[in-house]
């Protein structure tokens, strides 16, 4: 037997990148269906990026934030739920949940910290090379915090390695704008990305000064909200579509009831003048001084040059493919989402908060044995829930164990946010790059009810479509999933 067979013979483990809530929960499946696993996460603790929003509040109480396998773990040791009708904090799921989760025997003992994967592969297998490469583990590259680096081998992959580090530039070509990275690089705080704490510890860089918001989703409509409380703080929301209807619009009608509240919310706040709203505009130009330059520009091409202290870019995030390179990969155009999963999530189709249930059929790639899921499963789109990530990698670990029945029976019942783009104008529909696309969203609180017969994506004809790897096909105008 050759060393390259003992190896295959030996079935290394699954890796599963990134110790967020879903990689955590991965690693979980796995342990309940015994198939040996390693996670690896590149920061500290588990949960970096969580905890980098730990400010910002869930839409979900706490009795849908928490995944079946892993609760079953932490039950083991004795460990109290948190009252199941709060909302946590992000700060709180990692401190009540994350953590002890962390902590338990099982997951603490295949979980290494500071290992960050710079590159996936097949062992002795480029992406050209064919002939046999189903047959060959996967070569996984890792960075140790000293510098070091080594390689594992793995039998199968799931990257959880989410999207918060890769945050859209300001450009609405997306790239950044003509003097933003400059100003990025003249000061740490002259542009912030995502959600700031400016409430907390980030509070003297915003209070008392003129700050530009960019974007228009739920992350720029925390920060509104934050910023509208601090003392002396001056406010100028760009907006790049012609409508907010998409964000206010939920309301009473969303599933989620404080994600509905936080559009009201909002547009109250608007109402009352407490920010200075420039609809329709994109920034252009950014140039630094005593103050920042910021030219904002229509559709028509009239410019407004503004003068602000801050700018914060709260446009979303997207998925970073490069240690990804090397593995076979079929992901959509546009989205950078699996393939399949791309007509569901897109936000150019609609913007529901419900999305088809979809499991490892979706989301297996090429090389098979490998997976994306969490958040970087969606791509570029927006409105990510914490419960989807979840369901998914119940499915793919059941699968990789072997027992399709339970693979396939996909059980996922997600909340409507009240408003869609598929049953708003193509103005209101049109926000591309300003919608939420973080974790912070929040975790949906499941319904059980049945979908409607004709759904815009979610119809039996269209399952039937995506399912097969087919484009969805249009539905009626009104209809929402």
């Amino acid at each position: 037997m050759t060393a390259h067979s003992q190896i295959v013979a030996t079935r290394p483990p699954v890796i599963v990148i990134g110790a967020g809530p879903v990689g955590l929960a991965a690693a979980a499946h796995l342990i309940a269906r015994n198939i040996p696993v390693k996670l690896l996460e590149a920061g500290a603790s588990v949960a970096a990026n969580v905890r980098s929003w730990g400010h910002v509040q869930l839409f979900s109480p706490w009795s849908y934030n928490i995944d079946k396998a892993a609760r079953a773990l932490l039950d083991k040791t004795g460990w109290q739920a948190p009252k199941r009708s709060a909302h946590p904090t992000g700060a709180d799921l990692y401190e009540q949940y994350l953590k002890p989760l962390a902590a338990t025997p099982e997951i603490a003992g295949v979980t290494e910290l500071n290992a960050r994967v710079t590159g996936v592969s097949r062992l002795g297998f480029d992406k050209m090379k064919s002939a046999g490469r189903e047959h060959a583990p996967f070569s996984v590259m890792v960075e140790t915090q000293d510098g070091q680096a080594r390689e594992e081998l793995a039998s199968a992959v799931i990257d959880t390695s989410g999207t918060w580090t890769q945050p859209n530039p300001i450009g609405s070509n997306g790239l950044p704008v003509p003097g933003e990275t400059a100003a990025a690089k003249s000061d740490p705080w002259a542009i912030a990305y995502g959600v700031p704490d400016v409430l907390g510890k980030d509070a003297a860089h915003y209070a008392g000064r003129r700050v530009l918001v960019i974007g228009a989703g739920h992350s720029a409509a925390n920060v509104l909200l934050d910023l509208a409380k601090l003392t002396g703080t001056e406010i100028i929301w760009a907006v790049r579509g012609a409508s907010l209807a998409r964000l206010f619009g939920g309301g009473a009608n969303d599933k989620l009831a404080a994600r509905g509240a936080l559009g009201q919310a909002l547009e109250t706040l608007v109402k009352a003048g407490g920010i200075d709203l420039r609809m329709h505009r994109t920034v252009t130009r950014i140039e630094t001084g005593d103050a920042l330059k910021v030219t904002l520009a229509t559709p028509g091409g009239d410019t407004q040059v503004v003068e602000v202290d801050r700018i914060i870019a709260a446009t979303g995030q997207r998925p970073d493919l490069t240690m990804l390179r090397e593995i076979r990969l079929d992901l959509d155009p546009a989205t950078e989402s699996p393939r399949v999963l791309a007509p569901m999530i897109d936000p150019n189709v609609h913007s529901c908060g419900t999305v088809r249930p979809h499991g490892h059929r979706e989301l297996a790639q090429p090389d098979a044995g490998f997976y994306i899921a969490g958040i970087k499963s969606y791509g570029r789109a927006p409105t990510f829930l914490l419960a989807t990530g979840y369901e998914q990698v119940r499915s793919i670990v059941a699968a990789l164990a072997g027992d399709m029945a339970a693979a396939d029976d996909i059980q996922l019942d997600l909340p409507e946010t009240g408003v869609c783009s598929t049953n708003l104008p193509k103005a209101v529909a049109d926000t591309s790059g300003d919608s939420c696309g973080t974790s912070s969203c929040g975790t949906p609180e499941p319904v059980q009810v049945q979908a409607p017969a004709a759904t815009a994506c979610c119809s039996k004809a269209n399952d039937a479509n995506v399912k097969a790897g087919k484009p969805a096909q249009p539905v009626a105008a009104n209809a929402c999933c």
